[in-house]
């Protein structure tokens, strides 16, 4: 068998290839970032050309430069921002319209229709979702409504969706030449259309949103024995690879942390962070504003389940700082700039550009910054933004533990964020348990490159994953119980400054 494992990770501001070894260890990965395209206030977009584009580049860059070739990898995963909604001409390949990518608002009015004609409690049943801007089902009827020609296209078989899972790997095995249409199961659970029980399309929810069955792709294992489809010899691998895992990007860090058993939980910490708590083979249906959802399903293995937890904005707001504030000149920096004071000096900023998400849901908040005085300086607002993630991530944790009787013993944390030392030491402080970081703290491609890797026998279980975990630093908390609760109040009390801000039908 060949020696190495490769992950293609498409997430929400870039695109990188991953080679992985036995041991788990990364041998080689390049990534290139793609443009934001954002037309209206609460719109986000993406070019899904540019997408694929780059995926083609990142493969191609880090093979060259790991002197390798297709036949040294003995199978590819694919992981990837989830929701992200892309239609596009199964006959040319040709997108309608750009990528709506999942941090997109334009589909409130939708959202809040479906509460109104009474359809939010069959959606929360089936699918284990709220009716959010968030989810994938929204977004597809918004371009069926408002693109012209692709209802029609849609209704004849020519218009297809997928998320940007289905893209690229459309597109990886021939594209408008016989290009595989499948999703796995984690991925087609954040529609709005999959029922959680079948794990298939459901006719009810597919009505209620008024989606064609044919434009869906088919619903497979993430992790499949017999390959979704292999690469071409004329593609960016220049050569055939079976490509059989498939996983959202933060159910595979969830495989990447080995969070296998039921009570384990991870944090990843993102463009937004998402917190998931494996439940097992049981549906949790959330009552605490939660979302429900697939963890992983390896082959003809049952679903495993869990609750998540999705915040829109935590690394953005960090991005918000240097791009649209200019305090800080890179992500590094709130480190240092934050570091120059004790704590927040009474200042709150709840990051709510995109409304709030677990557990609030609402569409109508907008972010503020509270607690002002003449005394603030920039460092207490930067100190203020890396909180803000600490504290979102706690509104989840806490929701958790009354949706699940568990509560949080050890917090696994992984993605870009977690290189900022000071912010994994607030969040010990925030939660009151330690947390830990992995070696691999890129755990999102490696969860994609398990498995596929699973898929092959390239590792023969989880066992094996679970001895490739290692822990590089652990944070304990050092606030006592006063400080956390009154910190935790007052930005409950911040929360509530965001609300009603935005009038939504």
């Amino acid at each position: 068998m060949a020696d190495y494992i490769g992950s293609i990770d498409q997430g929400t501001t870039s695109t990188r290839f991953m080679i992985f070894d036995h041991g788990g260890n990364e041998v080689a990965r390049h990534q290139l970032e793609h443009e934001q395209v954002m037309p209206k206030a609460g719109w986000v977009e993406h070019d899904p050309t540019e997408i694929w584009e780059r995926t083609t580049s990142v493969i191609q860059t880090a093979l060259r430069r790991a002197k390798l070739e297709a036949s040294d990898l003995a199978a590819l995963g694919i992981t990837n921002q989830r929701e992200t909604t892309v239609v596009w001409n199964r006959k040319t390949g040709r997108p309608y319209y750009n990528a709506i990518v999942w941090q997109d608002t334009r589909t409130d009015r939708i959202a809040s229709a479906l509460e109104r004609d009474g359809h939010g409690d069959t959606i929360r049943h089936k699918a284990g979702l709220p009716p959010a801007t968030y989810f994938a089902g929204g977004k597809i009827k918004w371009i069926l409504e408002n693109v012209d020609g692709v209802r029609e296209a849609a209704e004849a078989g020519d218009a297809i969706f997928g998320t940007t899972d289905s893209w690229v790997l459309w597109n990886l095995t021939g594209g408008p030449r016989g290009g595989v249409h499948v999703t796995d199961v984690t991925n087609a659970s954040r529609t709005m259309l999959m029922d959680l029980e079948t794990l298939d399309w459901d006719d009810e929810l597919l009505a209620i949103f008024d989606i064609p069955r044919q434009m869906l792709p088919e619903i497979k294992p993430s992790s499949s024995p017999e390959p979704y489809g292999h690469t071409l010899e004329n593609g960016p691998f220049g050569g055939e690879v079976p490509i059989t895992g498939i996983l959202g990007d933060q159910q595979a860090a969830t495989v990447g942390q080995v969070c296998f058993e039921p009570g384990e939980a991870k944090n990843t910490y993102g463009t937004g962070n998402f917190m998931l708590l494996n439940t097992g083979t049981e549906i949790v249906r959330s009552k605490a504003g939660l979302l429900t959802t697939p963890a992983y399903k390896f082959g003809d293995e049952p679903c495993v389940y869990a609750l998540e937890g999705s915040i829109a904005v935590t690394g953005s707001a960090v991005q918000w700082l240097r791009d649209q504030l200019g305090i800080i000149s890179g992500a590094a920096q709130s480190e240092s700039l934050a570091k120059q004071v004790e704590d927040n000096g009474g200042v709150y900023f709840v990051p709510a550009f995109s409304g709030l998400f677990a557990p609030y849901w609402r569409s109508d908040a907008r972010g503020a910054i509270v607690g002002l005085s003449r005394y603030n300086t920039n460092a207490h607002l930067a100190r203020a933004t890396l909180e803000s993630i600490c504290y979102q991530s706690r509104d989840v944790a806490e929701a958790m533990a009354k949706d699940s009787g568990v509560e949080l013993e050890v917090l696994k944390v992984d993605g870009g964020v977690t290189a900022n030392e000071l912010c994994m030491q607030i969040q010990s402080d925030v939660l009151g348990v330690p947390v830990s970081r992995p070696v691999v703290a890129e755990t999102t491609a490696l969860g994609a490159a398990y498995a596929a890797g699973l898929a092959v026998g390239f590792w023969a279980n989880t066992d094996e994953l679970r001895e490739n975990w290692n822990e590089s630093k652990r944070w304990e908390p050092s606030w006592d119980e006063t400080r956390r609760e009154e910190g935790y109040a007052m930005w409950k009390k911040a929360v509530t400054r965001t609300l009603d801000w935005v009038d939504v039908d």
